[in-house]
């Protein structure tokens, strides 16, 4: 990213290679392609507070990947998603792979329909993310089933549901102004 003042590279002439990047022109490409992945990070370990009530730090992960996955999957592909669903299984005491498991296939499912969802309206958006999380729950509750043999209780995957439905809005705002402030970098960039 150049600064104001700062002289954009010039173009190799015709027949000749660009010159490579320059290393504070590949730390802030790294920056901002690994931004949405960190700051899904920090937020559930900020969510595994002690104080904090239970399922939150999958209530977090849920909603960061789906939203980054719609509109900045490179960002958040799926080794990003791997951490972070490994993360969300250590913070949250969960059997190892429930929540890898759950945040790859919401992760995929996002994907797969991003371009129909990018294009809908924030409360349509909002009510495939619900549907999406509800199956994200029953398969997270299927899981632990399968994970510790022993039949959980359905609570916990209606708390989570809820949860993460409704803390979708108050995260989706600040996501979509930081994707609007990486977007806009990636153009003065260009």
């Amino acid at each position: 990213m150049t600064g104001r003042g700062a002289t954009p590279p010039r173009p190799a002439p015709p027949g000749r290679k660009a010159s490579p990047p320059g290393l504070l022109q590949r730390l802030d490409s790294f920056g901002r392609a690994s931004l949405p992945g960190l700051a899904a990070a920090g937020l559930m370990v900020l969510a595994a507070a002690p104080a904090g009530p239970p399922g939150v730090v999958a209530a977090i992960g849920l909603p960061a990947v789906f939203f980054w996955s719609v509109h900045r999957p490179a960002a958040m592909s799926s080794p990003v998603v791997f951490a972070l669903g490994l993360l969300q299984d250590l913070l949250g005491l969960a059997p190892l792979g429930a929540g890898v498991l759950t945040l790859l296939a919401v992760h995929g499912a996002a994907v797969r329909w991003r371009r129909p969802i990018a294009r809908q309206s924030f409360p349509v958006a909002w009510i495939l993310y619900c549907v999406t999380a509800g199956a994200a729950a029953a398969l997270g509750w299927v899981l632990q089933l399968l994970l510790t043999l022993r039949v959980p209780a359905l609570a916990p995957a209606w708390h989570l549901f809820l949860l993460s439905a409704g803390l979708y809005p108050l995260l989706a705002w600040p996501m979509a102004r930081l994707l609007r402030v990486v977007s806009r970098a990636e153009e003065e960039a260009a």
